[in-house]
């Protein structure tokens, strides 16, 4: 009996060791909101999520193996909690991956978000969520869309490094990812900044293989901020070029330009943006011009009540818009878009 206590004892003691050197968390977000959408002639009333924050299942681990090196693991599935539903097509959809890290930084594989999206979401005032997400602006083109990548957000079967974090302010990382039988999802890109006190800045560059190896769809970015402590100042400005994959003349390239703002209200913030985008295809012009502003108002540090509105108006052959869905629109091309939502985001 007192052998089999002290076996018990041992045992817990390694196993107090292990934990103390690794630990596993749950957290996530959950964010709902009531929307009203316009899109031309077309009226839309529904409840949404993901308008301040993306609503997300989050588990995540590290474990500290010596000498300053890590493992660690992250496991992110978006939440429809508006109908209770998990993504249908992947559950990990938001990312899935394990990495090894230390001094010489990190080398992270799996699913996960592509240094080009990372780019100009760094810069938008909205976060790339809600009826203000600056990609409304540019998101829809036909051009770009039946170019078939699948890599304008995230990217499957992706290798990354990241630079560590203690090399005077500059930080970057590189990503290749594996088509696995599907060109449209082989992506090569990178991302190269520099951020220290008040100051943000950075370029990015990323290429999804399309049809074969000769036709691309490319992105580049360079963006910067700066907090002067009463207005944090955002400016960015990406061409995206799709080459001609269905042999429709569906090449064609955006010039997208953004500023934005960011301004402390008592417990709150005011945010707002202007985005233009000059597109064009092979055919016209398909661009479009888009204004938001929203305020947060923070009732602690993981619960926030905001309310946003967006206005989008497309050029004569664009058609893109701030939410909801298309069906219903009587105007093929040309006409507004207008969007507000009020919503209550909580972290746990």
């Amino acid at each position: 009996m007192k052998k089999s206590l002290l076996a018990v004892a041992v045992l817990g003691a390694f196993a107090g060791a292990a934990s103390a050197q690794s630990s596993v968390t749950l957290s996530g977000t959950v964010d709902a909101n009531l929307q009203y959408i316009k899109n031309g002639d077309v009226k839309f009333k529904k409840m949404g999520t993901s308008g301040l924050n993306s609503s997300q299942l989050v588990f995540s681990g590290r474990e500290d193996l010596g000498s300053g090196l890590y493992a660690g693991f992250v496991l992110n599935s978006a939440i429809g909690n508006d109908t209770g539903t998990a993504n249908a097509n992947k559950f990990w959809n938001r990312r899935s991956t394990v990495s090894l890290g230390g001094t010489f930084g990190e080398i992270r594989l799996g699913r996960d978000y592509t240094p080009s999206f990372n780019q100009y979401s760094a810069y938008d005032p909205f976060g790339t969520n809600g009826v203000g997400d600056m990609t409304h602006a540019f998101g829809g083109d036909v051009s770009l869309a039946l170019s078939g990548a699948a890599t304008d957000v995230r990217s499957d079967n992706a290798v990354q490094y990241f630079l560590p974090s203690n090399i005077g302010g500059v930080y970057g990382n590189v990503m290749i990812s594996a088509a696995e039988g599907n060109a449209f999802n082989r992506y090569e890109g990178g991302v190269l900044g520099y951020a220290a006190g008040p100051l943000n800045i950075s370029g990015s560059y990323g290429q999804t293989h399309l049809a074969n190896k000769d036709l691309k769809l490319k992105q580049a970015g360079v963006g910067a901020s700066y907090d002067l402590g009463v207005v944090k100042l955002d400016a960015q400005y990406i061409r995206l070029k799709s080459d001609d994959v269905v042999g429709l003349g569906t090449e064609g390239t955006q010039n997208i330009w953004q500023v934005g703002a960011v301004v402390p209200i008592g417990v709150g913030e005011l945010h707002a943006s202007f985005t233009r985008n000059k597109g064009k295809d092979a055919l016209e012009d398909v661009g479009s011009k888009m204004g938001a502003i929203g305020y947060v108002y923070n009732l602690s540090k993981r619960t926030a009540l905001y309310g946003t509105y967006s206005y989008l108006k497309n050029d004569a052959a664009g058609a893109y818009i701030v939410g909801g869905n298309t069906v219903g629109l009587t105007e093929a091309t040309g006409f507004k878009s207008q969007g507000a939502e009020f919503g209550l985001r909580h972290f746990f």
